[in-house]
């Protein structure tokens, strides 16, 4: 045999085997996800999802929904700091997040081979790798004044719709332009 002939006899009996293992791998791959529908099966023949009559998610977030879907809805912001003492903001709308966007932050292109995540700049042209989701704006209730604050390490915030009566919220400073007394729903 010719030394171009061994090469190819080779390179042949290579492929052979490659193609031969990767039949293996994808076999037992099969077998296991086959073996894991089978059980899933099984459980859902056995223990169907119960219907329910009723959802209190869901009237939860239509209840959301009709208590924030008002133009200039207030919202009573507090926050405790790691002390323990409180401070309030009132804001016109809810606090938005500042990873919130109104675009997509990725698309995937599919221009290469397979299929690959890429990230896209926020509203302000700048790309982040949603570090702000701490950080909360929004705008006082009286003067429209732009408002920003953070939470995380040993500092909370509670939301409402109302501003709050109970003995922990009595003596909260006021953070921001407007004040309780500034303001009606």
């Amino acid at each position: 045999m010719n030394r171009i002939a061994r090469v190819v006899a080779v390179s042949a009996a290579a492929l052979t085997l490659t193609v031969g293992l990767a039949a293996c791998d994808d076999s037992s791959q099969d077998k296991e996800n086959k073996a894991k529908q089978q059980n899933y099966d099984h459980l859902v023949a056995n223990q169907p999802a119960g219907r329910m009559k009723y959802s209190p998610t869901r009237d939860a977030i239509n209840k959301w929904v009709k208590t924030w879907g008002k133009p200039g809805k207030l919202s009573y912001v507090y926050i405790q700091n790691a002390k323990g003492e409180y401070g309030y903001f009132i804001m016109k709308g809810l606090p938005v997040a500042r990873c919130a966007m109104l675009t997509p932050t990725e698309r995937v292109d599919s221009s290469g081979q397979g299929k690959v995540v890429v990230q896209q700049p926020g509203m302000d042209g700048v790309y982040s790798e949603g570090s702000m989701c701490h950080a909360y704006y929004g705008f006082d209730a009286t003067t429209g004044a732009y408002m920003e604050f953070t939470v995380g390490t040993n500092q909370s915030f509670f939301l409402f719709d109302k501003p709050m009566t109970m003995p922990e919220f009595a003596d909260a400073e006021q953070l921001g332009p407007s004040s309780v007394k500034d303001v009606k729903d």
